[in-house]
């Protein structure tokens, strides 16, 4: 599956990871509260961009951390719309934040597998496959883009050393921000 930038038109989705994509991931740890919640400084360049170009963004995120009972569900509610109040602020959107909190790493909803991008479908019909992408910093989110039949944008926040060119990475860059300004 090969994705040209030039493809792109307002008609396709955009899935979007959060720990690592959109804020600063937690080495070793879980984002647990809305106080622990970093925004990368130019994601919030990059989402009001995004916006402009994509006709749905979702985010889809493994939240392990609740179901380790690290956290409430509440609290990542807070967390949740706390980010989307942010984005929005600054002229960017989430149309729906799907998220995994299953702790066997077998689970249809949790990243590798594809569940999640099944349930955006069920939310949004219009959704089209072959017309999404899913943006990343993991192996695990490339590979939910393959098992969902998405197009995959590696971004090299965290794991910068995770080999490129790959079957499961259609194109990398530096940052979230360094996507949209490729569009």
């Amino acid at each position: 599956m090969s994705l040209k930038l030039s493809d792109i038109n307002s008609d396709w989705t955009l899935f979007l990871d959060r720990d690592g994509v959109i804020n600063i991931e937690k080495n070793e740890d879980y984002v647990k509260n809305w106080n622990e919640f970093e925004f990368y400084s130019d994601s919030l360049t990059a989402l009001p961009i995004l916006a402009k170009k994509f006709n749905r963004i979702v985010i889809t995120t493994n939240q392990k951390g609740v179901g380790k009972g690290l956290m409430s569900e509440m609290d990542l509610t807070t967390i949740h719309n706390n980010m989307v109040q942010n984005i929005i602020a600054v002229g960017g959107r989430i149309d729906h934040i799907f998220y995994c909190i299953d702790l066997e790493n077998d689970s249809v909803n949790r990243k590798p597998q594809p569940g999640m991008a099944f349930q955006a479908k069920k939310h949004f019909p219009e959704i089209n496959f072959p017309t999404s992408i899913m943006v990343g910093n993991r192996k695990s989110d490339m590979e939910f883009g393959r098992n969902a039949g998405l197009h995959t944008v590696f971004v090299a926040t965290t794991h910068p050393d995770t080999p490129f060119p790959d079957n499961s990475i259609d194109l990398r860059f530096e940052s979230l921000l360094a996507f949209a300004l490729a569009l």
